[in-house]
């Protein structure tokens, strides 16, 4: 029986989330698997993956055959590198000790990469923020300056009425005394 590891898609339309399982290469995306070994969530930023990283190595040893899509996950999250490291154990060309110390060095790097990454995100997220609030408080300023124009052009416009309107009854009333 071939063994796959595979995605198995979950989630609503438009909003992935998937699976990641061993199965049997004849059965259904969806349908029956063997064993979970993690999740993967490619909405976010960057992607959130969780994978039991032992027993994917176990699966991988025994023979087991991941997908494209599978294979990068499994490279990006160090698995890979992991079974590599194993396979040189078992050949004899480092010890168990060195083959750890190695993984956990590129776990080490790789989370700080990552890190970095969302701090990236996070800060041109708040630029982006702090630009559109600037940009929003000008609109702002410079809707209360045509207003406050409006409002002394209407103002000019009722003092020149007035001052009209007591012309006439100015003339008015020389008109009638005289």
């Amino acid at each position: 029986m071939p063994v796959k590891i595979r995605l198995q898609r979950h989630g609503k339309k438009g909003k992935p989330f998937y699976w990641i399982v061993t199965a049997n290469s004849r059965a259904k995306r969806d349908g029956k698997f063997l064993a979970k070994l993690g999740t993967y969530n490619p909405i976010t930023n960057p992607a959130q993956i969780e994978i039991d990283v032992d027993a994917a190595v176990k699966w991988l040893q025994n023979g087991a055959q991941p997908s494209d899509t599978a294979r990068r996950i499994l490279s990006y999250k160090g698995v890979l590198l992991k079974h590599h490291l194993l396979g040189g154990v078992a050949k004899g060309a480092l010890t168990e000790e060195q083959a750890e110390a190695k993984f956990n060095a590129w776990v080490e790097a790789k989370s700080n990469k990552v890190t970095t990454k969302e701090e990236k995100l996070a800060k041109d997220k708040a630029a982006a923020k702090a630009k559109a609030l600037e940009a929003e408080k000008q609109a702002n300023e410079k809707r209360k300056n045509e207003a406050a124009a409006k409002a002394a052009e209407a103002a000019a416009a009722a003092t020149a009425e007035q001052a009209e309107g007591e012309e006439a009854t100015a003339e008015e009333t020389q008109e009638t005394e005289a």
